[in-house]
Formats: structure tokens, sequence, C-alpha cells
């Protein structure tokens, strides 16, 4: 095998696409990995960290394009870490992303390729994978002219690049945020500075109702308030849709972006919106899904798994603030929704009000705590008898469900349990327990929640298998 050191130039072809979007090419038995190469890519590239067997590389020309190369969108998507695959057709997307989720459920979960591919179905993709996310945050600074941008960090990186016009991001995000910008300059407001601690302003966040149309302006400060307010406020008015302008106060030296406490400025501390039929009152610091149009198609999928009648008990695991679970209430009994967040149940509890669902109920707690535990009272209170639920949801965070949560929901024997993902590895693992311990997969389907991105969401069912 060849010898390379770092800053080697080598031409390579790109044969074959990681999980994180990265361009595989082999040299004499030596695996490349080249950030933002496109499958059927002849590249040259510069080695930048090199180890015995493989190199990651820096992506430094293509010298013959792949057929699935298109021209990305955004002239920035190679700095910033958003777009992964923005310079891949969306077609091959697609299929990437379905390839991905089989490739983990054959490889992880250890099911038969021609099994997994009789219950798949293809990857659920968008009419127009643009301007499709109603969140954005924009961190704010000063370039090194001491002028004040806002944009997007670069990858893996807390450096700015400034840009008003993502791709990804609503329409209105670019005047809301030239308006914020003017206002600063006018009134002679300071960008917030990372390593110093000093400056008011530290973060935009633009949320967007896609149905009402209603849009949130709040301003991350690092102080309790900013200057000439009204200024502010009078020049926000001015976009079409303005409903509500806050501040969130957040002095602390950390990355997390939020403070605790919202100040209402002006209009309401909240939007509005619907998935499907289902009103959501949505505030700074509620959780959202970002892509709606998808969300329904992802919750459509997971309420047709469940296959309600109007008789059945339901659990949701991991429910937020219960835009799972009012989508079942609408067709089962009982629904119990759990969530870790105390503010996110205060959301579910009064989108339930909102709504006139009376048959949702939602616990604050860890759901690998408050299921088990449930589980062991019941059977002390109800003389013996073992609690049951004809179905479970489950839409954990990336790291999946504890084996331990997966027991009791072993335990509570219900008819189905439908697993919405956002890591199809940790889905497969689980899907491996369930299986071990009585359940058979029975369908899955991929839904593209982030299109130019390498994550994918995916639904699937698993039935109870009658001992």
């Amino acid at each position: 095998m060849a010898q390379y050191s770092k800053n080697d130039i080598v031409t390579v072809k790109i044969e074959d696409i990681g999980t994180e979007g990265e361009g595989i090419g082999k040299l004499e038995g030596f695996t490349l990995f080249v950030k933002d190469a496109v499958m059927g890519d002849v590249v040259e590239a510069r080695l930048v960290k090199v180890k015995k067997n493989y190199a990651y590389a820096r992506l430094e020309k293509v010298l013959t394009s792949s057929p699935l190369r298109v021209k990305p969108v955004c002239p920035y998507h190679k700095q910033c870490g958003g777009c992964q695959i923005q310079a891949m057709s969306y077609e091959a997307q697609l299929q990437f992303k379905e390839n991905k989720v089989k490739n983990n459920l054959v490889r992880i979960g250890g099911f038969d390729q021609l099994f997994i591919e009789s219950v798949m179905e293809p990857v659920v993709g968008m009419e127009q994978p643009w301007h499709y996310r109603n969140k954005a945050q924009f961190p704010v600074g000063t370039d090194k002219d001491g002028r004040i941008i806002t944009g997007f960090y670069a990858g893996r990186t807390h450096s700015i690049i400034a840009n008003t016009d993502c791709a990804l991001g609503v329409e209105e995000n670019e005047p809301i945020l030239q308006k914020v910008l003017a206002y600063m300059q006018n009134e002679k407001v300071s960008a917030y500075d990372e390593t110093t601690g000093q400056g008011l302003v530290r973060h935009i966040l633009i949320r967007k109702g896609f149905t009402s149309g209603e849009i949130m302006v709040c301003l991350v400060i690092n102080g309790k308030t900013i200057p000439h307010c009204h200024d502010l406020v009078g020049r926000l008015r001015q976009i079409p849709g303005m409903t509500s302008i806050t501040l969130s106060t957040n002095t602390a030296k950390t990355n997390v972006i939020m403070g605790d406490t919202i100040r209402l400025l002006w209009g309401q501390e909240f939007i509005t919106d619907y998935i499907g039929e289902i009103k959501y009152q949505i505030s700074p610091l509620s959780f959202y899904q970002v892509n709606p149009v998808q969300t329904e198609k992802l919750y459509g999928l997971a309420l047709d798994y469940a296959g309600l009648t109007g008789n059945e008990t339901v659990w949701d695991l991991y429910c937020g603030i219960g835009t799972i679970s009012l989508f079942l209430a609408k067709k089962a009994k009982q629904v119990y929704g759990v969530e870790i967040i105390p503010q996110a149940i205060d959301d579910a509890k009064n989108n339930a009000k909102i709504n006139n669902i009376t048959n949702a109920e939602f616990y604050v707690g860890k759901a690998e705590e408050v299921l088990p535990e449930y589980y062991k009272e019941y059977e002390k209170t109800h003389n013996g008898e073992k609690a049951h639920a004809d179905v479970i949801v489950v839409d954990p965070p990336r790291k999946g469900c504890e084996e331990s949560l997966l027991q009791t929901i072993v335990d509570m024997q219900p008819e189905k349990v439908v697993y919405v993902s956002c890591d199809s590895a940790t889905l497969a693992r689980d899907v491996k327990f369930l299986r071990a311990n009585g359940y058979e997969l029975k369908d899955v389907t991929p839904v593209d929640q982030f299109p130019h991105t390498v994550h994918v969401e995916v639904v699937c069912c698993l039935h109870r298998v009658n001992s």
C-alpha cells in the first residue's frame, strides 16, 4: 500500500457516499473520505488528516463531474455546516437517505435485506425542497472591519458566515434581518462577542406559521432591555404577518442560545399554526417541528400505522408539545403523553385545551422513568393486574430509547409499537431488541424532513406476535 502524508494532493474517483454525506474513494486499498465530493466525481483532493489505512481530504477541484452533481443554490454551502449534500441532485439525495435507512436496519438491526425491501416504502420527498424551515436562529457578531453581521456558523466553528438569505429558510428572513441590522447600526447597538462576553445582541430567532402566516421575531440579548426599542418595533411591524416581537435575556457565557425569560415588546408572546386540523400555540421557547409540510406526512403515517378505531389506550412517549398525541387523540379512546421538559408539557396541555381535546393527559418526566414507575404502581394498586396499552408511540431523541424503557414496553404488551426516529442507526438497534422480545416489523417509511442535509426521519410499525 502506498504511503501518504498530510497535504499530499491526490486524484481519486468517488465510488460511494458515507453516512455524513462525504464522498468515499479508494487509492490502492487506501480509503479516502472527501467532504463535498459527490458519488461519481473524479476529484483532486488534499489530505488533511492521515491514518494508517484511511485519510480525510478536502476537495480542491472537480476534474470530472458526476451525473448526480448539480450546481448548489447557496454560494456558502461548502463553508456552512447546514447543507452537507446540496451539491447532489434531489433524486440522488432521496436515494442516499433510503439506502442509509435500509443499510442500518440490515447491518445494525440484523434483518435480511430482501425482508427490509419487502416492508419498506420509498422515501417520502418534497415537491418543493427549498424554503421549508419555519424557524431559524441567526447568531449576531462583527466582521474583521467592525461591521455588524448575522448569518450562520461555519461548519464545526463559531465563525459567522454573513448570509441573510438562507435557501432553506422562509423568504421573510431576509427583510427581517436587514431591518434588525439597520436598527442596530442606526442606534449604535452592539453585537455580542463570545470571547469577551461583552456586547448586547446575541441571536435573532425568527419563526413563521406556514398555515397562519403569523411571524415571530425574538432578539436574544446579553441584558434586560434594548435602547430605542420603539424604533426596532416600528421597522419590524412593516413586515406583513408580524405578530410577535419579544426579547429573551441570556447573560450566561454559554453555547445555549435562548434565555429562560421572555419579555414582550409588541403584539403577543406566541404565534399559532396548524399541522393538519390541529392548532398549536408556539412561543419563542416551544419545541415545534421545523418542516410543517413533511411533519404532517410523518404524523399521518404514524396515525395510519397505529390503526386506531376509537377504543384504544395509547401512550405517546417523548411527546414534546403534544404534536403526535393530539393527532392520536382524535381517533383514540385515551392518550397519555410523557415529556421531560416542563414547558413543553404546559404547551401540550394548552394545545389540547385550544383544540377542545379532553381525552389526552400529559405527564412531566423522563419516559424511561415515568412508564416503568406507572407499570409497577399499577400492579400494586390493581391487585396484581398488569397495566396494558393498545398502542405505544415513541419519538425519542437521537440516542434512541433506553433498554429499561423498551423492556417496559414489551411488558405492557401493546398490540402495536409505532416508532418515529430521527436516527435510523439507533432505531435499528431498538427494533432489534423489540424483535427479540415478541414483536415483528411490519412497515417502514423514511420521510425527508430535512432536504439537502444528511438527516432523515423514519416511521415504522411493529406488531406483537401472539404467543
